[in-house]
């Protein structure tokens, strides 16, 4: 499906730029702490902006249907990368409380796909 290679391209585009300003724009403006922070979102995003990439593949080369999947993804990414930026930038520890959110849509999604394929 076009869709989710477009949503993992952009999300992949994202993580390397949310990358190079955690590096350039954020260095020495946050403590050791919140850089990790930013770097475990940055990472996250790209790894799963690539199973989307992943995802929109199979959609469009097998009988396979990763809707379910893929939205579990992208919805995870908003979550998980979206709570984990936010904190960084704020230092607002609450929105700590978001983020496993994320992590559950992220295993579901993955576990969706494993079913999928076990099911083919």
């Amino acid at each position: 499906m076009k869709l989710f290679l477009i949503i993992g391209a952009i999300n992949a585009m994202m993580a390397v730029a949310c990358g190079a300003f955690g590096a350039h724009g954020l260095e020495g403006k946050l403590s050791e702490k919140y850089m990790g922070i930013w770097e475990k979102a940055t990472t996250y995003q790209m790894y799963h902006a690539l199973g989307l990439i992943a995802i929109g593949i199979l959609n469009g080369t097998t009988k396979l249907n990763l809707n379910a999947a893929g939205w579990m993804m992208t919805l995870g990414i908003v979550f998980f990368s979206g709570s984990l930026y936010i904190l960084a930038l704020t230092q607002i520890k609450i929105l700590g409380a978001i983020t496993p959110i994320g992590g559950v849509l992220f295993i579901a999604a993955w576990v969706a796909l494993m079913l999928a394929v076990i099911k083919l």
